[in-house]
């Protein structure tokens, strides 16, 4: 399968999800935006992954490159491809799919549960996840589920955590792909976002349980092999 993923900033890779392509046999590229990259055309892909940042999905006046990123998103639903978006990845897929993208009442940052919902836990994504698990998150806008998707999980401080839109598109307000250096990075690259707070941890809590990234990215790796299993 080709895999290819958009990356913000540079301190916002795939993280294991890169293990988990290359470990797979998967082709995998890159469009890094904030360099100028161009984008590939949509067939020559199978499957786009599209990373976190620090932006707002409204920001196009700040970084133009938004503007032609939402076109490939678009046009790389509109192509049935498989499609992943975390944090800012799945704001801009369900703006794209015409929902709204907006301030969160709070900021969500740390080791928090997230639980499915009862329309989530029956879909093939919710079939491959706990009832209710860790994740990390790192946001402070969220987005509304769009028309059609299913809503798929909610936390205590953001209702829309996850949805999945005809069973190839899935977006992850959480992050189950961070590894402790990734982390470490968002850290150091976003500590202005670390103001007290309920759902603010300190970096030390992030940081200090390692099974924590374990279990999360074994989370990933079963949601990464449901959606695969839709490639044709």
């Amino acid at each position: 399968m080709k895999i290819h993923y958009l990356q913000h900033v540079p301190f916002e890779g795939p993280a294991m999800i890169e293990t988990w392509a290359t470990g797979g046999g998967h082709r995998l590229s890159a469009t890094h935006l904030y360099r100028g990259e161009p984008l590939p055309a949509v067939d020559e892909i199978d499957m786009l992954v599209v990373m976190g940042g620090p932006m707002s999905v409204h920001d196009e006046g700040v970084f133009p490159w938004l503007r032609r990123e939402k076109q490939f998103i678009e046009a790389t639903i509109a192509g049935d491809k498989i499609v992943l978006g975390i944090c800012l990845g799945a704001q801009l897929i369900a703006q794209g799919l015409g929902a709204k993208v907006y301030v969160n009442r709070l900021k969500e940052i740390g080791w928090f549960a997230v639980e499915l919902t009862p329309e989530g836990a029956t879909s093939a994504i919710g079939q491959v996840l706990p009832q209710r698990f860790d994740a990390f998150h790192w946001h402070g806008e969220t987005f509304g589920v769009p028309t059609g998707a299913v809503h798929l999980a909610r936390s205590e401080a953001c209702a829309s955590q996850a949805f999945l839109y005809r069973d190839r598109v899935l977006g992850l307000q959480c992050h189950l792909e961070v590894t402790k250096t990734s982390v470490e990075q968002l850290c150091e690259h976003g500590a202005a976002d670390l103001v007290a707070g309920p759902f603010v941890q300190p970096v030390a809590t992030m940081l200090t349980d390692d099974g924590q990234f374990s279990r999360s990215n074994k989370l990933m790796v079963r949601v990464l092999d449901q959606l695969a299993l839709s490639d044709p």
